[in-house]
Parts: C-alpha cells; structure tokens; sequence
C-alpha cells in the first residue's frame, strides 16, 4: 500500500490501465486537479517501482509517452475489485 498512497497514483495507475500509452499532457487533462510538478513527481515514483515506463521517441518534436509496466498492468484486476467493491458500497450506504 505505501507504493500507492497519496492521492495521484491510483487515478494515474487508473487512466494507464484503460488508455494504455498517454502521453504527459494527456494524462494532466484525464486527471482533474492535478499540476504539472505534481503529476511529474508521481510519475517518477511510479517508474521507480517499476510500474510505468517512460518511453522517448526521438521525433521532432520529441514524444515522451507512459505506459504501464508487464508488473504495473498486474493491477488492473485489483483496479477493477477495488471499484466494484466501491460501487456495491455506494449502493449500501444509499439503502
């Protein structure tokens, strides 16, 4: 759970597990609220447990994109448990 804490890397992990490559200025538009120093920092953090990968591609201009890792996708099925358990609590505390 420390590799997850903090209120960016889910939503991060969440928009890479559906998008799959996103480019930075992509991701700074899917994820409300979030600056640009902060989406950086998370980011690295991420690639630092292995789990996104940053690519560069050597075109003009320069495309950095972000994928997540073999490691990294592994998550999706708990992304998915963790919102199904989420809609089925909603549901609860609506009763």
């Amino acid at each position: 759970m420390d590799v997850l804490k903090g209120r960016w890397k889910i939503q991060i992990i969440s928009v890479l597990c559906y998008s799959h490559n996103r480019r930075f200025s992509d991701l700074l538009q899917e994820i409300r609220g979030i600056s640009n120093k902060m989406l950086s920092k998370e980011l690295k953090d991420l690639e630092t447990h292995r789990l996104v990968i940053r690519t560069v591609e050597s075109t003009q201009p320069i495309i950095i994109t972000y994928a997540l890792t073999e490691h990294g996708k592994k998550l999706q099925e708990v992304m998915c448990k963790l919102s199904e358990w989420g809609c089925e609590h909603r549901k609860q505390m609506i009763l």
